[in-house]
């Protein structure tokens, strides 16, 4: 598989880049960046490394060096400031983004071809995507709540002194202010979280889990490990046809009535891209939050839509 990354030369992009490179399953990663000097010099480092993470081809290149691409991942927009919602740099960013879609028009992409959306706010500019672009819906999914998930497991066991990769424990709805943790399920090695942490400790760790990105550009610029790492996450589970079943975010066909918005439900991952969007039983006040969630987001679509 090829996978592209446009926006390859920056924070996120070139991590994503690392974390492929060491997962050794993609055999050809291309960066593709505004700042062509950022991106060669991500792709020469990274090629220095090769010796000892794996036999990929790793290089930059120009748009055109997407059209051969299996999967292009979407990484290129402004960053977030440390008090600024996702949702807020919708303005700053549709333009950017609509400018990137131009230029793939230009190119004869492959018809099999699936986009990850990683630049923010993700729920909104991956339906941007798939409509603008014109792309099959499952064929163009968004990053969603992977990075939201992860965290979430990630703080839980810190909180706990677990092992984090035996919790199981799930962030859905929009990735951003109005995301849901769903307690209703979360474990861990399969025992009920919601009865091993009191309430006082379940609203503290979502507190932090809602504020990580916040406060992680606040003490270094941005994120681009845990990222990089949940971008790896999912590209390998398509490029290797796993049907692993992750939140991303994809248009709704129905899931708690509702219907086009795209935000991140439990989704069945295959090399065609999102085979399937589940609707798990969750707690009443967690279906509320995923539609609070979906109204806010269909909210801003109606102001970049002009409806």
């Amino acid at each position: 598989m090829k996978v592209s990354i446009i926006g390859g030369g920056g924070r996120v992009g070139s991590q994503a880049a690392f974390a492929l490179q060491c997962g050794g399953i993609v055999r050809e990663i291309a960066l593709i960046d505004a700042n062509a000097d950022m991106a060669a010099g991500e792709a020469l480092d990274l090629l220095h490394g090769s010796a000892l993470a794996g036999d990929q081809r790793i290089y930059a290149a120009d748009i055109q060096g997407a059209a051969d691409s299996d999967l292009i991942c979407m990484t290129a927009g402004l960053r977030r400031k440390p008090d600024e919602s996702r949702l807020a740099l919708i303005n700053r960013n549709v333009s950017l983004y609509k400018s990137i879609l131009d230029s793939l028009r230009t190119i004869s992409l492959k018809r099999h071809c699936i986009f990850l959306v990683v630049s923010n706010p993700v729920d909104v500019l991956t339906r941007l995507h798939m409509e603008y672009l014109g792309w099959p819906a499952r064929q163009v999914l968004g990053l969603g709540t992977v990075l939201d998930t992860t965290r979430f497991r990630s703080l839980i066991a810190h909180a706990g002194n677990w092992p984090p990769t035996q919790v199981d424990a799930l962030i859905l709805g929009e990735h951003g202010d109005a995301m849901t943790p769903i307690w209703s399920s979360a474990t861990v090695a399969g025992m009920p979280l919601a009865k091993l942490l009191a309430p006082r400790q379940q609203a503290e760790i979502f507190r932090q889990t809602q504020t990580a990105g916040a406060q992680v550009i606040k003490l270094k610029g941005g994120a681009g490990y845990a990222v990089g790492l949940g971008i790896a996450q999912v590209i390998q589970a398509i490029a290797l046809d796993r049907r692993l079943i992750l939140p991303v975010s994809s248009p709704l066909t129905g899931q708690y009535g509702l219907q086009k918005v795209c935000l991140s439900l439990p989704a069945v991952l295959g090399r065609g891209g999102v085979e399937a969007v589940l609707e798990p039983d969750l707690w009443p006040k967690e279906i509320a939050g995923i539609q609070a969630g979906a109204r806010a987001l269909e909210e801003t679509w109606d102001k970049i839509s002009g409806k």
